[in-house]
């Protein structure tokens, strides 16, 4: 499918136009409405651009049965749309992108919603029926379509915002389901109706059929250790306030089950794998802004370890487009070991200094113009902190330019750990710039 811009009103390169561009992706496509001009212009008249209510639920409606839909075929990831009157982004399959443009065409010029209505009724997915309260088999090809691991993990989900336990499991061409509502989850909807406007419990008490299909045996464990248990007993304690984990990530980000964290918090600590194409004749790695794109990749992708740590507003590796040369040698130092990127210094040549003394609070001294290599960031994997990888790469630094450590530059401000590294390796003072 290629991308194609439709341009709804008579003059296609007038700025006001209002135009729906449809772009696709590997498991989607966006068909996006732009608004931008025109609502620029309807409030420079004194209007109100904003959409009507019924024009944003009907959009609000098919885009959720559109995206439990593209969930329900395998996909894992999240999505990410605004609500101004601007535009609207609508994410959907692409047997259904014709019939979303239609749709939302009609809905702008003519306020007719039916379509949006028509389609999101067609996408919507039996999800009430699947999450019934009873012991069943789900056959796939009948009851649903997707890989059957896929349409589990698309269960679970959607099981866990009911605050049911699905007690699933799949098989070769079927998955079994048994949705239950734990006490806990029951109560806290009875006590918090508001938040849950129209549910109704339809599964405490609930009783099979004596006659009903019967799960298939398949060793282990028994499913009914927990039958007659009497439910957790909860008390309300003081927890820690910090939700903010050393490697720059938010401990109560769950939307993804705490799989990005868990990632980011991996790379972080052993650092960042090394790409297998790459091949290392040794340890280190000098990257400049003319090494291949592969290489420069690798720079930004460990560059975004200490900027995500330290809630830096940019990475310190930006140079992701053609090879090109820059006037001071702008370049990054790469040390692997045991296969992962364990440590990271940015430099470039400058020739403009200060002695310190690193005694704080003192003052720099006199100045001096003579070229040097200048550390603009040191980062270290946390495992391997302390041990002296960061002295390591100083030192790199210093033979590749052909200095002597105590005269490598240093970017000011030094943070506390780049000081304790500065006085161990240069305990008489270093140049700041």
């Amino acid at each position: 499918m290629t991308e194609r811009t439709v341009h709804l009103d008579p003059d296609p390169h007038d700025w006001r136009c209002r135009k729906i561009q449809v772009r696709a992706f590997r498991w989607y496509a966006t068909v996006a409405l732009d608004r931008d001009g025109y609502v620029t212009a309807a409030a420079s008249r004194g209007l109100a651009p904003e959409l009507p209510t019924a024009y944003t639920d009907a959009v609000d409606r098919l885009r959720g049965a559109s995206i439990d839909r593209i969930w329900y075929d395998g996909y894992q990831q999240g999505f990410s749309w605004g609500n101004g009157p601007s535009g609207v982004t609508l994410y959907v399959q692409f047997p259904h992108v014709e019939a979303a443009v239609a749709a939302l065409r009609v809905a702008e010029l003519d306020h007719d919603y039916s379509g949006l209505h028509l389609l999101a009724d067609r996408l919507a997915l039996p999800v009430e029926d699947w999450l019934a309260p009873g012991e069943r088999e789900l056959i796939r090809g009948v009851d649903f379509n997707s890989p059957p691991h896929a349409f589990l993990r698309f269960l679970r989900g959607k099981a866990k915002v009911r605050g049911l336990q699905l007690n699933g499991r799949a098989t070769a061409g079927s998955v079994w389901v048994r949705p239950t509502l734990s006490p806990v989850q029951k109560q806290i909807r009875e006590m918090y109706p508001e938040r849950y406007p129209g549910w109704v419990d339809r599964w405490t008490g609930y009783v099979d059929a004596d006659d009903g299909p019967i799960r298939p045996w398949v060793g282990g464990r028994d499913q009914d250790l927990s039958y007659g248990a009497t439910p957790v007993q909860f008390r309300s304690v003081k927890t820690p306030t910090n939700d903010e984990c050393p490697c720059g990530m938010r401990l109560r980000d769950s939307e993804d089950d705490g799989k990005a964290h868990a990632t980011h918090h991996t790379a972080w600590m052993l650092g960042p794998r090394a790409p297998k194409n790459l091949d290392w004749w040794s340890d280190l790695a000098v990257v400049t802004t003319q090494s291949p794109i592969a290489w420069r990749r690798l720079a930004y992708e460990v560059a975004r370890m200490p900027q995500k740590e330290n809630h830096y507003d940019f990475a310190s590796w930006s140079h992701l487009r053609e090879p090109e040369e820059t006037s001071d040698n702008v370049r990054a130092y790469l040390l692997k070991t045991n296969g992962c990127v364990i440590g990271y210094l940015n430099a470039h040549d400058t020739d403009q200094h200060r002695r310190w003394d690193l005694i704080d609070g003192s003052k720099y001294g006199e100045g001096d113009d003579s070229l040097r290599p200048r550390i603009g960031l040191i980062w270290v994997a946390d495992a391997y902190r302390r041990q002296g990888v960061g002295a390591t790469l100083v030192q790199a630094l210093a033979d590749d330019f052909g200095c002597q450590v105590a005269d490598v530059s240093w970017s000011s401000p030094i943070s506390g750990a780049g000081r304790r590294l500065a006085r161990r390796i240069s305990p008489e003072g270093v140049w700041v710039s």
